[in-house]
């Protein structure tokens, strides 16, 4: 049936192509569902077909972007979309998607809340014959997941680790030695588990950071190194603050220090350094305020990382991300195999999944202007702002 329905597309797509020839509140704080379905109306479904993009929260400013540059590239490829905010909500998710399948999308765009909740979607996708694409985060214990496109998570990790140490002054940003000896205090902040990037970004992250807690350079000072531990569920700020203050007062009530936190993204992040703040650190790095890692480059990051508040982030550029699911998009509705960078490291527990992946960049203070402002991603304004 699959084969029929991308025949089909193909031809449909064919034939557009000669027609188209011819003429969280806290520190550095700024949910819902929405179902919005945009794009060229009855046209663009003649041209291209009807696609179907589940985003997982309005929450978090990446994923508004993700679903706008996504939405974008997809309309301006002549295609109708349907895109669906699920508010972080697990059976809103699988609702939304069972809507599109009924609607008769012919293709789905997944970035899923839970990577293990949604078999029975997609194994309605495929009895329909509807390719899915896992956007970002790989879905897990099917079959019936097509193709995932993505950044090399481990690695985003190891940069995660990687700018800890920076700050901390064990490294320089070349990636020489820095002149830092320690021992150095810091606690460690994982992803939610349900989110299988989580578990990769905490291995590039442990992996880089373990010889030098081996050799006592650096202290998990609360001993909670088990990523079960370190674990944010759905990426709460406020759960990341919870439980740093909590740290705080269990492991650093004798009157020592924190000097580092590694966290896995921008909204864990500030959650850390309001709790940090409110306990006294700070206000900014030059004032004590310990070195907090972070990915995402969300504005108010940014902002905090420019006011030298937050030491760094992760620069993953959706703009590319979202134009990879496109390309990807593209090829299956001609009848064509997408191109894949990566056929062994992405299983699913069921499948080693075709993935394609892209390159992510460490975001310091000194070259938030070239990466961020330069690239077009954000303006000066908005930097200084805090607000995009």
């Amino acid at each position: 049936m699959r084969n029929t329905k991308i025949a089909a597309l193909a031809a449909g797509l064919s034939l557009s192509l000669t027609l188209a020839a011819c003429s969280g509140g806290g520190a550095g704080s700024g949910d819902g569902d929405t179902d919005a379905t945009a794009g060229g109306g009855e046209t663009a479904a003649a041209e291209g077909g009807l696609i179907g993009v589940s985003m997982p929260t309005e929450t978090s400013e990446r994923w508004i972007a993700d679903g706008a540059a996504v939405e974008d590239g997809l309309t301006e490829a002549g295609y109708e979309v349907s895109l669906q905010f699920a508010g972080d909500d697990i059976p809103t998710q699988s609702q939304q998607i069972d809507q599109m399948i009924t609607q008769g999308v012919d293709l789905l765009i997944i970035a899923a809340i839970d990577g293990t909740a949604l078999s029975g979607q997609l194994q309605a996708a495929a009895d329909a014959g509807i390719p899915v694409i896992s956007y970002d985060r790989l879905i897990r214990d099917s079959e019936n997941v097509d193709f995932y496109v993505t950044f090399d998570n481990e690695e985003v990790g190891v940069q995660q680790a990687t700018s800890l140490l920076v700050g901390l002054g064990i490294l320089n940003e070349d990636g020489s030695e820095g002149d830092a000896t320690g021992p150095f205090n810091i606690e460690l902040f994982a992803g939610s588990l349900d989110d299988n990037n989580a578990h990769f970004f905490w291995k590039g992250a442990i992996d880089t950071l373990q010889p030098y807690i081996d050799e006592g350079t650096l202290v998990v000072k609360s001993g909670q190194t088990d990523i079960e531990q370190a674990a944010t569920l759905r990426w709460s700020q406020e759960t990341a603050q919870k439980r740093m203050e909590d740290l705080l007062t269990a492991a650093y009530g004798d009157g020592s220090q924190v000097d580092g936190v590694l966290s896995p993204f921008d909204g864990i992040s500030r959650g850390i350094i309001t709790a940090l703040q409110n306990a006294g650190y700070g206000p900014g790095i030059d004032d004590g305020m310990p070195i907090v890692s972070g990915q995402d480059a969300e504005i108010a990051s940014v902002k905090l990382i420019a006011d030298g508040v937050q030491f760094a982030t992760i620069f993953k550029d959706t703009r590319k991300l979202a134009d990879q699911a496109v390309v990807t998009a593209e090829a299956y509705l001609a009848g064509e195999e997408p191109e894949a960078n990566d056929t062994e490291t992405y299983d699913n527990g069921v499948k080693v999944v075709p993935s394609f992946l892209l390159e992510s960049d460490i975001v310091y203070a000194d070259n938030i202007q070239p990466l961020l402002v330069d690239s077009g991603y954000y303006t000066a304004e908005q930097v200084e702002s805090g607000q995009a």
